[in-house]
């Protein structure tokens, strides 16, 4: 074709290209509505046709779920709009509508959601990338049920809250975290099988008590207390510092360690500049009237009673044996987000 063949027009404001072979165009500023378009154009060419009533179903799911996940990038992380033309994001993005549009379940979507989201802050090929887009393709393959699991699960496991310093506050914490899992954990074999057969997890040998996982992680919220005087007894330097001791939590007439785990003493020890021998005789304190796990499952649930129901199916399933993998903790993570509100980064359980 020779170039007097070739005419355009150009709006105003609008920018005319021209050439005599393909233009391949690279836009760096993309609009919503642009980004909307193409996300949309990826689905329609992608997704199996169908028909009838199920075809437009299917159109208005994927729309419905393009704009959500949209509009929520457009808050949490503007920058991934510059994905927007990346094959494995759109791909992550495909899945996403493609399940939306074959479930469409409201809760099913606001996950995948919040997964793809977080997925759009990883634009290297990374384990965090790899993980985010192995969860897409699981988390439709389980049940509320699982979700639950997997929600309570990583909370006692794998996490801990270090604002918790009384028993109101670690009662406000059940009321924020558990609650909205309590009622939809199971004890049934199948689901926690089924959990491991999606890769979410592995049903190991090892039992451990959800009383001595919460024992552990928030210890200074079961002491029995000391008698004041056992401090001066230690011949302690620094005396009864109330950097270092409070009064007990269950017996006013007795002093605790000011810490609510060992891990978290070790930090005030080392921050406060207290020597070895001084910080020895603190943690020898801080173990001193630990509750046994009977007395540390009655007290939760003497804080809230609800958690009778946390106790008795982590006691009497294989959640007690029950750990998660990569997946399992990006879905836990991202379903306690969705129901929670904000959380910590994925990034500190997966690196």
């Amino acid at each position: 074709m020779r170039s007097r063949d070739l005419e355009q027009n150009a709006t105003q404001g609008g920018t005319a290209l021209q050439a005599g072979g393909d233009i391949v165009i690279t836009s760096t500023g993309l609009t919503y509505t642009e980004i909307k378009e193409i996300a949309l154009d990826v689905f329609r060419a992608n997704f199996y046709q169908l028909s009838g009533i199920a075809k437009q179903t299917a159109s208005d799911r994927a729309e419905e779920i393009t704009e959500a996940f949209l509009s929520k990038l457009q808050v949490e992380n503007p920058e991934g709009f510059q994905q927007a033309n990346d094959p494995s994001f759109q791909y992550a993005l495909l899945t996403v509508q493609k399940e939306h549009a074959r479930i469409g379940d409201k809760d099913l979507g606001d996950l995948l959601v919040d997964l793809l989201v977080d997925r759009s802050k990883h634009e290297c090929r990374d384990i965090l990338q790899i993980v985010l887009d192995e969860s897409l393709n699981t988390a439709p393959k389980l049940t509320d049920n699982q979700l639950a699991v997997l929600a309570i699960t990583f909370l006692f496991r794998y996490t801990q809250h270090n604002g918790i310093g009384n028993h109101q506050l670690l009662g406000e914490y059940f009321d924020k975290f558990v609650i909205p899992f309590a009622q939809k954990i199971v004890k049934n074999a199948a689901c926690y099988q089924h959990l491991e057969f999606t890769g979410c997890g592995a049903i190991g040998a090892m039992e451990v008590k959800l009383e001595t996982i919460l024992g552990k992680t928030y210890h200074g919220q079961f002491l029995k207390g000391f008698d004041p005087k056992e401090v001066e007894e230690k011949k302690l330097s620094v005396g009864l510092d109330s950097r270092f001791f409070i009064p007990c939590l269950n017996d006013k007439a007795k002093v605790q360690v000011r810490a609510n785990s060992h891990e978290s003493l070790d930090r005030l020890l080392a921050d406060q500049g207290i020597d070895a021998e001084d910080s020895g005789k603190i943690k020898a304190l801080f173990d001193v009237g630990k509750m046994g796990d009977d007395e540390i499952k009655e007290k939760c649930i003497e804080l809230r009673p609800y958690m009778s129901q946390a106790f008795d199916v982590w006691s009497d399933s294989n959640m007690k044996h029950f750990t998660l993998t990569s997946v399992g903790i990006a879905i836990a993570h991202a379903n306690v987000k969705r129901l929670v509100g904000e959380f910590a980064d994925l990034a500190i359980w997966i690196n």
